[in-house]
C-alpha cells in the first residue's frame, strides 16, 4: 500500500543577490513604496480587464513576484501555503492534484492552470485522470501569481470547475535590466539542494521591440529510503528551465506578446509505503520519471479606444514517464485457483498444476509499469472587452480547444537483485492509447452599476465538446484479463450552458459586500480499459453550483485590508474512479453527490513603516451527500464521508520587516508559518 506525501519543508541557507542598474538603483524606491504604511494595491485581470483588487467582487488572492521571492516560493506547491482554500494532493514530481474549496476526483482537472493566457494541464493516460498530472512551472520572474476561488465556468470553462490559478510572467520592458538569485537548501530527512536563476531583458529597437530571457536551474537531493533495494534518496530530483519573452508595439495601440517556455524535471517517484514508516519505499523496482513542458504562444491586443480586442494562439505540449511499482500486485495472484484454472483448460488445479501456474507467475514479477505519454493541445481565444469606467462593463470571446495524446503502457520485468529494468527489455503485456479532446465555446460577461453603490454581472457560457479514444492490446497478458485486440474505438459527447450572477454593493468607500452563484462543469469521456462492459465505457460531466457571499474592507486608513468570504458548493453526478473485478485497471464512472461549506478570511496588515503582517485562514467541510454507488461501480464513499485529503482547517501567517542599510540596498527579515489540520 502506498500514500501520498506533501509538500516537504525547506530551509534556505543563501538568499537572492540582483545585478543591472534597474535594481541596484531602485532599491531603495521600492522599499519606500512596498513598506508605506498603506496596503499595497493591485490590479489584476481576473475578469480577463484589469480592476483593482480590492473592488473585484469575487473570492480572489493574488501575490505580486517579489512578494513571491521574499516568500522563498518557486513553483504552486509552495505558494498553495499562502492562500486560503487551496491545497495539493502531491505525488510527486509531474502528479500533483491541485484542489480548490474540497472539490477534487479523478477525471479531467478540476482547477484550471493558466501560465499567461495558455491554460496548461495533464496527459489523461491510462485512465483518463488528466487532472492528477497539474502542471508545476518554475516561478521565475513572475509578476504576479492570482488565484481565483470558487467556479470560474463562463470566463474560463471546463477546467475551472472549482477555481483558476493565473501565473503572470514578467514581459519585456525598454531598458536594459538584469537579476541573477541563488538558493542552497536543505530537506528534512534528505540533503543538500541548491537552484540558481537568472533573469536578462535587453531593448532591440527603442519603444518598439524588446526581449527577456530566462534561465532556471534545481537540483535536490531526495528524501525517500528504498529500503528493500538498500538505496537511500531515491527520488533525488533535477529541473532545468528556460523562457524567452519578445514584445512588440508597432504603435501606441497595438501590442503583440510572443513566448517560448521549456522545462524538464528527471527524478524518481516519492511514494512511501504506509506500514514501513515515514519516507520509507519498499518498491521492489527502481522508480524512474521526466517530465517535459513546452510552452509557445501569440498574443495580440488591440486598444481600439473604447474596448480591447484580444487574440491569443497557443501550443502546449508535455512528455511524461510515470514508472509504477506492480510487484506485488502480481505476486498475489500465485495460488489463485480461477486463474490456475484458467490455464488447466477450465479443470481444477492439484499441486502439480499449481506449481507450474506459480512458476508462470514468478515469471511476471518484479515487474513495473513503464508509461511514456505525450500530449500536444492548441489553443484560440479571441475576446473583445470593454474599456473605460462607464456604468457597463463587459466581456465577450470565443474558444477553441484541441488536444491529442499518445500514451504507451508496458509491463517491463525488473532484476530482483538491483529493481533495474532488464535490457532488451522483457516485455509482459503492452497496450496503446490514442486520447482526443475537442471542444469549442462561446461566453459573455457584464457588469452594470444600478447605483454609485450597486452593481449586477452577469455571464454565460455556451460549451461543446467530443472526447475519442483508440485503445489497442499489442501483448496480452492472461494474469491481468489483457487479451490482444485490434483498435477499438469509444467516444462521447455534450453539450450546454453554464451561469454566473454577481450582486456587489458598496457600503462606503472602504467597505465592499457581495454575493454569488456560480455553475462549473467539466467533460466527461469515455473508458478505454481491457474487459470493461459496454455500460461502463462512456461516463458524463459532472457540475456543481456555487454560492456564496462576502466582503471586502479597509480600515485605518487603508493600513488593513480584511476580505472574507462563505460559501457553499452542491456537487451533483460526481466523477468516480472503480476498479474492474480484478483489480488490474481502474475506469471512472458517475456515482454519488458532495456538499461542501465553508469560509475562508485573508488580512494585511502595515503596523509602521517597513514592518508587514499578513494571515489568512480556510475552514472547510467537504462530505458526501449521497453513496456514490450506481447500478455498475461501487467506489468506497458513502453519505456522510468527508471527501478524502481535505483538511478541516488550514491557516498561514507571515511577518515581514524591510529596513534601509544604503540608497541601493534594503535589509529584509521574513518568517512565514503554516498550518493544515487534519
Amino acid at each position: 500500500m502506498t500514500k501520498l506525501k506533501t509538500t516537504r519543508q525547506r530551509t534556505r541557507l543563501l538568499g537572492a543577490t540582483a545585478l543591472g542598474s534597474a535594481l541596484l538603483a531602485g532599491g531603495g524606491t521600492a522599499w519606500a513604496q512596498e513598506s508605506g504604511p498603506q496596503v499595497e494595491e493591485l490590479v489584476v485581470t481576473a475578469l480577463k480587464r484589469s480592476t483593482v483588487l480590492q473592488d473585484t467582487p469575487i473570492a480572489i488572492s493574488a501575490v505580486t513576484g517579489e512578494t513571491l521571492a521574499k516568500m522563498g516560493v518557486d513553483n504552486i506547491s509552495d505558494y498553495a501555503k499562502a492562500v486560503p482554500g487551496l491545497t495539493l494532493v502531491d505525488g510527486g514530481p509531474g502528479a500533483r492534484r491541485i484542489v480548490i474549496r474540497g472539490i477534487q476526483g479523478a477525471g479531467e482537472a478540476q482547477v484550471g492552470v493558466y501560465y499567461d493566457e495558455v491554460p496548461v494541464g495533464g496527459s489523461p493516460g491510462t485512465t483518463s485522470d488528466s487532472g492528477a498530472r497539474s502542471p508545476d512551472l518554475k516561478m521565475f520572474d513572475v509578476q504576479q501569481v492570482e488565484v481565483l476561488r470558487g467556479p470560474q465556468g463562463t470566463l474560463y470553462g471546463s477546467g475551472s470547475m472549482a477555481g483558476t490559478v493565473r501565473v503572470i510572467f514578467k514581459k519585456p520592458i525598454y531598458e536594459y535590466e538584469g537579476a541573477v538569485e541563488g538558493n542552497i537548501f536543505s530537506t528534512n530527512e534528505g540533503g543538500m539542494g541548491y537552484e540558481a536563476n537568472a533573469m536578462v531583458n535587453v531593448p532591440l529597437v527603442e519603444d518598439k521591440l524588446a526581449a527577456r530571457a530566462v534561465l532556471f536551474y534545481r537540483e535536490a537531493e531526495g528524501y525517500v529510503d528504498n529500503t528493500y533495494l538498500g538505496l537511500k534518496n531515491v527520488n533525488d530530483e533535477t529541473t532545468w528551465a528556460g523562457r524567452l519573452l519578445v514584445r512588440f508595439e508597432p504603435t501606441e495601440n497595438l501590442t503583440i506578446d510572443a513566448a517560448a517556455f521549456v522545462q524538464r524535471t528527471d527524478g524518481a517517484s516519492s511514494l512511501v509505503s504506509v506500514r514501513a514508516g515515514d519516507y520509507v519505499s519498499t518498491a521492489r523496482a527502481e522508480l524512474p520519471l521526466f517530465d517535459d513542458y513546452n510552452i509557445y504562444s501569440l498574443t495580440g491586443r488591440w486598444d481600439l479606444g473604447w474596448g480591447t480586442l484580444t487574440g491569443v494562439t497557443s501550443k502546449y505540449s508535455r512528455s511524461q514517464l510515470q514508472t509504477t511499482d506492480v510487484s506485488n500486485f502480481i505476486s498475489n495472484l500465485r495460488n489463485n485457483p480461477a486463474l490456475c484454472a484458467s490455464r488447466n483448460g477450465g479443470l481444477p488445479c492439484g499441486p502439480g498444476e499449481f506449481a507450474t501456474y506459480n512458476a508462470y507467475v514468478n515469471t511476471h514479477t518484479p515487474s513495473t509499469l513503464h508509461q511514456p505519454q505525450d500530449v500536444d493541445t492548441w489553443t484560440n481565444e479571441l475576446r473583445l472587452s470593454s474599456n473605460g469606467d462607464g456604468a457597463l462593463n463587459w466581456t465577450v470571446g470565443l474558444f477553441s480547444e484541441d488536444r491529442d495524446a499518445f500514451i504507451l503502457s508496458q509491463q517491463q520485468g525488473v532484476d530482483p537483485a538491483t529493481g533495474i529494468a532488464y535490457s532488451p527489455a522483457r516485455i509482459s503485456t503492452v497496450r496503446t492509447i490514442d486520447d482526443s479532446l475537442k471542444q469549442t465555446a462561446a461566453f459573455g460577461e457584464g457588469s452594470y452599476e444600478v447605483t454609485d453603490k450597486l452593481t449586477l454581472t452577469a455571464g454565460a457560457r455556451y460549451f461543446k465538446y467530443e472526447k475519442k479514444i483508440v485503445g489497442e492490446t499489442t501483448i496480452g497478458l492472461d494474469l491481468i484479463g489483457a487479451r490482444v485486440t485490434p483498435p477499438t474505438t469509444v467516444s462521447s459527447k455534450e453539450d450546454g450552458w453554464v451561469f454566473k450572477f454577481n450582486a456587489s454593493y458598496e457600503v462606503n468607500d472602504d467597505i465592499m459586500v457581495y454575493a454569488q452563484a456560480a455553475e462549473g462543469f467539466r467533460p466527461g469521456g469515455a473508458n478505454q480499459v481491457i474487459g470493461l462492459p459496454g455500460a461502463l465505457t462512456p461516463y458524463s460531466s459532472d457540475s456543481l453550483v456555487n454560492y456564496e457571499i462576502g466582503a471586502k474592507t479597509a480600515w485605518w486608513n487603508n493600513r488593513l485590508t480584511l476580505n472574507f468570504d462563505v460559501y457553499q458548493i452542491d456537487w451533483d453526478n460526481m466523477q468516480v474512479s472503480g476498479r474492474t473485478p480484478n483489480g488490474a485497471f481502474s475506469f471512472i464512472s458517475n456515482a454519488g453527490a458532495a456538499r461542501v461549506r465553508g469560509a475562508e478570511i485573508e488580512a494585511f496588515l502595515n503596523p509602521m513603516t517597513g514592518l508587514q503582517l499578513q494571515a489568512n485562514a480556510s475552514f472547510s467541510d467537504a462530505k458526501l451527500v449521497e453513496d456514490q454507488i450506481n447500478p455498475d461501480v461501487n467506489a468506497p464513499g458513502r453519505e456522510g464521508d468527508r471527501i478524502p485529503y481535505i483538511p478541516k482547517a488550514t491557516a498561514g501567517v507571515a511577518v515581514q520587516y524591510t529596513w534601509p542599510l544604503s540608497d541601493t540596498l534594503d535589509g529584509m527579515a521574513r518568517l512565514d508559518a503554516n498550518y493544515v489540520g487534519s
